[in-house]
């Protein structure tokens, strides 16, 4: 059991903080790319020197960096003083920190989240299809029934499912055929959420400040992850100063 719950709160706790990365970065008005590696690092690191002390676990928490961005928070500072003044109350004065009413507490938070999953939310996911609509709503009952991880992977077994079901050949769901010629990068088979990071890799090897031809003539299907993730590689291209051009859509 003591092995069950270390594995489930390192998984449970990496998972939450790439969805905040991802998250926060969306949110972030000049829509500049964290290192989800270094996040990564520091949530272990961190998680390592509060289990020494007794302590719980820490994650990302999505809460908490959308209202910094809210309230105009620029850089990581934001953070860093919000911990120290944490901090603060907690060493200088306790019996403050516990007159602060938790109804109060329990009120901002639902009222942050209310504004990240506002009911408009639901009607942006049905006007990109019904299926991701499906698939948001599914992850969400999953989680709310039982935990983040089993909500997560709920959703990414039915996206798989409904990936097959559209098209994508079994052999090509993990791994597209991926062939760069110059400043040509041609997929075949299927560009899908599970085979992006190789897709993105290999785009990875061509410079960002030249014009780059992405070619997926030869795809079967194309889902809205990887569609949403060539909008903002796009983006990246152009402020690094190139150009990244689709064929094949």
């Amino acid at each position: 059991i003591f092995t069950q719950y270390v594995i489930m709160f390192a998984l449970v706790g990496s998972l939450e903080s790439l969805l905040t990365v991802k998250a926060t970065d969306m949110l972030d008005p000049w829509h500049r790319k964290s290192d989800a590696n270094r996040d990564l690092a520091a949530v272990g690191v961190g998680n390592i020197l509060a289990s020494v002390l007794g302590g719980l676990p820490m994650i990302s928490e999505v809460a908490r960096s959308s209202a910094n961005v809210a309230n105009g928070a620029r850089t990581r500072w934001a953070n860093f003083f919000h911990g120290v003044f944490l901090l603060l109350f907690l060493l200088l004065d306790l019996q403050f920190n516990d007159l602060i009413p938790t109804p109060a507490l329990a009120a901002m938070l639902i009222g942050v989240g209310l504004k990240l999953a506002s009911p408009r939310e639901f009607g942006a996911v049905a006007k990109i299809g019904l299926e991701q609509l499906f698939i948001f709503c599914v992850s969400i009952v999953v989680t709310l029934a039982t935990d983040l991880l089993l909500g997560i992977a709920a959703g990414v077994l039915l996206k798989l499912a409904l990936s097959l079901v559209f098209g994508t050949p079994w052999q090509t769901l993990f791994r597209a055929h991926v062939k760069v010629i110059g400043q040509q990068v041609s997929v075949a088979g299927a560009a899908v959420f599970s085979t992006w990071l190789g897709i993105r890799k290999q785009l990875a090897r061509v410079a960002s400040h030249e014009s780059v031809v992405l070619d997926l003539k030869d795809c079967n299907v194309v889902d809205h992850t990887v569609i949403e993730n060539l909008h903002h590689l796009h983006r990246d291209f152009e402020v690094a100063g190139g150009n990244l051009q689709l064929e094949g859509m």
